[in-house]
């Protein structure tokens, strides 16, 4: 990992010209601001009282905007898991000023000096936050888990809950987990080994902010914890997608398999990684050998994901069936409305069509818009992420222009090579006719002006 002491504040600077550039947020507007002080004031009474279930939020330490907390009790073979969600639409009125607001931004946006919310802290970091400083509003989904790890939802309620206990990814220890936590996770991954899924959560390239106030640029590896509490999530996702399919309504997230173009390329990618990709192995069982932690393995499983279409956001369609592929199933994003726009409508629909309700009109409305926000705000979030990024990178190097660094060539295509520092953690673009995915390259640094970014490089061998 490499701090960024930023002596000359050239990040700081940079970061806001990323804010101007991609005009983000700083603040919400005065009525919004109004609106949402009102709403935070709201007492629910449309909501069961489920105090007395042992609810936890688990997430990264520094999180207060909570979107889920969980429960988990044993039926029989069975494992039934209560998730709560936080109850977005009982402060938001449709139509209003903080729903206007949330359709103009889509999605909230995070940057290394703060984030963008989809909605006003009063409410996304306070009163719809699942905080363990009081009971809050939450919609809960009792999902069932089958010893197979196959999923139903079982129910779906308004209910007050109260967090016991706000646990974070880098410090939970087991115990500090419902029972059975452990053995839901392994369940839902077994089933997907079982389907074939292909999700890959190889390390991210970061900046992020350390404890003394430091930026940091890091490829950051998931941990154990996170991925088993994406499998509640997952299992969720999937139950509710289900549900809305046989409702015949919905807004699903589906994805394409890679075509047999992409496939043939990652074939040559692993061969250039000196990776043993078999003939007769599929994609899904060669991702699932692949360790996050080995560096080439890691490489090729940023490959894997470039190599298809991105996923994206369809509602529902008689006669089609949505299909996530990464997934290897039908799958909707329900989990987290404090951040994203489309998830407050399927939980809506979720909570009706559960309690044998129609979908109400203004969420039929809104499945047939989202789409187009949700792209948009994808957008925005990826060209502020790499522009950070290359910022952070270019702040790094700053000062060493002229000298060579080991790198490998991790991807090419129409627009060059893509390299990835061996020392640094520094993705860049080269021009670099005949490099081949794998192949090592003694590379010299151009430019690194920290206010003309990405830095550049030309080949030293």
């Amino acid at each position: 990992m490499k701090a960024l002491v930023d002596p000359n504040r050239a990040l700081a600077e940079g970061l806001g010209r990323i804010r101007r550039q991609f005009q983000v947020p700083e603040t919400f507007p005065q009525e919004v601001m109004a609106a949402a002080e009102a709403a935070a004031g709201r007492a629910p009474t449309a909501h069961a009282d489920r105090t007395d279930r042992p609810f936890v939020t688990l997430d990264p330490a520094s999180s207060t905007d909570l979107d889920q907390a969980f429960a988990i009790e044993g039926s029989g073979p069975d494992l039934l898991l209560h998730y709560a969600i936080a109850d977005v639409a009982w402060f938001v009125d449709h139509g209003g000023p903080i729903d206007a607001e949330a359709w103009r931004r889509g999605a909230t946006q995070y940057l290394p000096d703060g984030k963008a919310g989809l909605y006003p802290p009063v409410l996304s970091e306070g009163a719809a936050s699942l905080l363990p400083t009081g009971p809050r509003p939450a919609v809960v989904f009792t999902v069932r888990v089958a010893s197979d790890g196959s999923v139903r939802l079982d129910g779906a309620e308004r209910a007050i809950i109260r967090s016991v206990a706000k646990l974070a990814y880098d410090s939970v220890r087991d115990a500090d987990l419902p029972a059975g936590f452990a053995e839901l996770s392994e369940r839902i991954k077994a089933a997907e080994a079982r389907r074939g899924a292909t999700r890959v959560d190889p390390p991210e390239q970061e900046v992020a902010r350390l404890d003394d106030g430091r930026l940091a640029l890091r490829f950051r590896p998931r941990l154990a914890s996170e991925d088993r509490n994406a499998a509640l999530s997952l299992a969720t996702n999937m139950a509710v997608a289900d549900a809305l399919q046989v409702r015949r309504t919905g807004l699903f997230r589906v994805m394409p398999e890679p075509d047999a173009r992409a496939v043939a390329r990652l074939r040559r990618t692993a061969r250039a990684f000196g990776l043993c990709w078999p003939d007769m192995a599929s994609l899904a069982q060669f991702e699932r050998r692949l360790d996050p932690a080995d560096a080439q393995d890691a490489a090729f499983m940023l490959a894997v994901r470039r190599a298809g279409a991105p996923a994206s956001y369809v509602p529902y369609q008689e006669g089609v069936t949505p299909w996530h592929a990464a997934m290897a199933a039908t799958y909707a994003h329900a989990t987290a409305p404090l951040r994203r726009l489309a998830d407050r409508y399927v939980v809506e629909a979720a909570l009706a069509v559960a309690n044998g309700r129609p979908t109400p009109e203004t969420v039929e409305e809104a499945f047939a818009k989202l789409p187009a926000v949700m792209a948009r705000a994808a957008a925005a979030g990826g060209q502020i992420e790499r522009a950070v990024i290359d910022l952070a990178e270019t702040v790094m190097l700053h000062g060493r222009e002229g000298e060579t660094f080991q790198a490998v060539v991790t991807d090419v295509d129409d627009r060059g090579a893509r390299m990835q520092l061996c020392a640094l953690p520094v993705v860049s673009r080269i021009a670099a006719p005949g490099a081949s995915p794998g192949e090592e390259l003694c590379v010299r640094l151009n430019t690194a002006d920290p206010h003309r970014p990405p830095a550049t490089f030309e080949r030293a061998d």
